[in-house]
């Protein structure tokens, strides 16, 4: 049968005791990774995309997708607490819906975390491109976007050749090297420790609240009530959109969970992690967006009477690169770096590079957590036979999941390389939305199918918050672009093809291993002492 390999929870934690990863992580730091994952990813990079389908309105799109983090993060919170190990929605999927499903989410996490780190990689490269044009070393634009491939692409796709794509093919770049560096850096830092990767973290976590507060303090004096009317002018769809896109800018918090098996004192310190973290970026992020839209506005692009042009579409692209042309002020919608752009508008230049420049520091956080969540998701199903056991191995040095980490960031490079933030972001979400609906239905059949288990951290009003998380990730999922809806099921198809010609028959559950053999979870090497690096 399809669904009849559950791995217990039992066998699960006894796996992780006997070959995990060393335990190292509390509360502060876990808090200060989640802020690290959190912030950045929408207010640094996507506030300008958000503007651009809803408008002031994305205002409202904040509130609506961290009100579906919030129930998720509840859910996420039980489950963390009672499986403090690797593999986050993967993991808990896996010990109550059983194998194939299990096998689903991981493949999805995927999208949200080696495409996600993408899409953080090229709103660095943005940013740090801003920064040395605006200190007077112009980085050539065939080389810090992939705009004019694009075009490209889109035109021998088959589009309608128009003024804003010519414009694009002239104006726009080829490939982004500086995501690709910064995704070379953040895949080495990964490999030397968890340890030394949470330091470097709290230190940038550190800096970009210092900037985002001074942005607020700036800017908030300055408002105009003027700037946010119309208020929606997309419409609740354009606001729900926004929601869908801007979901990508919390889902960060859920990289605690796959931190559990290297936690102190996980029933305690994952809850706290995960919940704090997201109450914090929230705060920022309603004050940050009020900041933005009352100093200079931010109203759409428009093409089609009506219709807002995509965000990181070629067209965009093109009809922004024209309106600066014109000597017109550049729209919020159309800034690669909006908040240092609203504080250059409204006087504050040397406060903007400051911004720029602590984003140019801070965004590698966001990166290192994307891929730091993809590593160890990818390091659990290795171990539970699902891939390849030689991604399990551990650096006997380090003892961080080398090879693996190494195939996350070629993966993300590349990604990052040649697409845009917008839909980079997109398809990311369409992954995480499906893992957290598996992570809220997972909650509610433990419930039921072992319901005297202990619960560290038991979630109230379980019968209301979890349908409440499935109902807002269906409704988000469908309020993505096309292309995102289309990538979940056809991701998820060749996930299954891989699944049963490959993984089925080469998992431990599968044949009968609730444990990987000890002596195979280093492969031949000698297993590191408790406590070494």
């Amino acid at each position: 049968m399809l669904f009849d390999r559950v791995k217990s929870l039992d066998a699960i934690l006894l796996t992780a005791e006997k070959k995990g990863l060393h335990r190292s992580l509390g509360a502060f730091q876990l808090t200060m990774l989640g802020i690290g994952a959190v912030i950045g990813t929408g207010i640094f990079v996507l506030t300008s995309e958000a503007a651009q389908k809803a408008g002031p309105g994305m205002l409202l799109s904040f509130i609506v997708a961290g009100a579906v983090c919030a129930v998720a993060a509840l859910c996420y919170s039980e489950l963390a607490s009672m499986v403090p190990v690797s593999g986050s929605a993967y993991t808990y999927t896996y010990a109550v819906v059983g194998e194939l499903l299990a096998w689903m989410v991981g493949w999805a996490l995927i999208l949200e975390y080696a495409v996600g780190a993408s899409a953080v990689a090229v709103g660095w490269s943005n940013h740090a491109v801003g920064l040395l044009n605006g200190l007077g070393f112009h980085f050539p634009s065939a080389i810090s976007n992939a705009d004019a491939l694009m075009a490209k692409v889109q035109l021998g796709l088959g589009a309608t050749p128009s003024k804003d794509l010519t414009m694009a093919l002239q104006v726009g770049g080829w490939i982004n090297v500086p995501a690709i560096l910064v995704c070379g850096f953040v895949t080495w830092l990964l490999i030397i420790g968890t340890t030394e990767s949470a330091r470097v973290n709290a230190v940038l976590v550190a800096i970009k609240i210092l900037a985002l507060t001074a942005f607020v303090i700036l800017t908030l004096p300055v408002m105009n009530a003027a700037n946010f009317d119309p208020f929606m002018p997309t419409g609740a769809t354009g606001v729900m959109g926004a929601a869908a896109s801007i979901f990508f800018a919390y889902v960060g918090f859920d990289a605690v969970s796959t931190a559990a098996e290297e936690t102190k004192n996980p029933q305690r310190n994952v809850p706290i992690g995960l919940i704090a973290s997201l109450f914090i970026c929230t705060a920022f992020y309603i004050l940050v967006a009020s900041g933005a839209i009352g100093a200079i506005g931010a109203q759409p692009e428009m093409g089609a009477p009506g219709m807002p042009l995509a965000p990181g579409s070629p067209e965009l692209a093109g009809r922004c690169a024209s309106v600066v042309a014109s000597g017109a002020l550049e729209p919020l919608v159309c800034s690669k770096e909006a908040l240092v752009h609203v504080l250059d508008t409204v006087g504050w230049h040397s406060i903007g590079r400051l911004v720029g420049l602590a984003a140019v520091l801070a965004l590698p956080s966001v990166v290192l957590m994307m891929m730091f969540g993809q590593t160890r998701v990818f390091f659990t199903m290795a171990r539970d036979g699902l891939l390849p056991e030689k991604l399990a191995s551990v650096h006997p040095r380090y003892r961080t999941p080398h090879v693996v980490t190494v195939v996350t960031g070629i993966a993300a490079t590349i990604a990052a390389a040649v697409l845009p933030v917008g839909k980079l972001a997109d398809y990311s979400n369409s992954g995480t939305l499906f893992a957290f609906m598996m992570v809220a239905i997972s909650v509610m059949v433990l419930r039921k199918v072992d319901p005297t288990r202990h619960r560290p951290f038991r979630m109230p009003l379980v019968w209301i918050i979890a349908p409440l998380a499935i109902f807002g990730c269906l409704y988000l999922y469908v309020s993505l672009p096309w292309t995102a809806i289309l990538v979940l099921p056809a991701w998820g198809a060749l996930g299954l093809l891989v699944y049963f010609l490959y993984s089925r028959r080469r998992s431990h559950v599968g044949r009968g291993n609730m444990e990987v053999p000890e002596e195979e979870a280093y492969h031949g090497t000698e297993p590191p002492q408790p406590g070494t690096r």
